[in-house]
């Protein structure tokens, strides 16, 4: 008789681990889970669907004002394939010094309630000049 008590401690301790490996496997894929979307996309998506999404596009020429305070920017980030398509963004954290005019960026956060997408997270994509150059001869 002594073989079956331990039996069922195994079974339990088993389910126990299967389920904390499930809750940490279900949790870690939801935190991290973001749809990737260019400016078009965006704009064309409800809302709802903005609250925690990653945005790519080009920093547009007009309306990018650094804060008052060293971090932070206002920009427009516009459609890489159609420029006519823009989304106001306002990040405050440390601006990457590559960030300028026409660089390519990648925002992660979410629409705000005044219309302005607000970015936890700006990246922007290195220069060409760091890339090797390919050269025949």
């Amino acid at each position: 008789m002594p073989r079956a008590k331990n039996t069922g401690m195994y079974v339990v301790a088993l389910l126990l681990f299967l389920g904390g490996v499930g809750y940490l496997a279900y949790s870690g894929f939801s935190e991290n889970s973001m749809y990737f979307l260019n400016v078009s996309e965006a704009r064309a998506a409800s809302p709802e669907k903005l609250v925690a999404v990653r945005l790519f596009g080009t920093v547009s020429g007009t309306g990018m004002e650094k804060h008052a305070s060293g971090t932070g920017v206002d920009f427009r980030l516009e459609d890489k394939d159609n420029a006519a398509q823009v989304l106001d963004v306002t990040y405050s954290g440390v601006v990457p010094d590559t960030f300028k005019i026409g660089a390519e960026v990648i925002v992660e956060g979410g629409m705000g309630p005044e219309g302005r997408f607000r970015a936890k997270t700006l990246m922007t994509k290195c220069p060409s000049k760091y890339q090797k150059e390919n050269r025949q001869g």
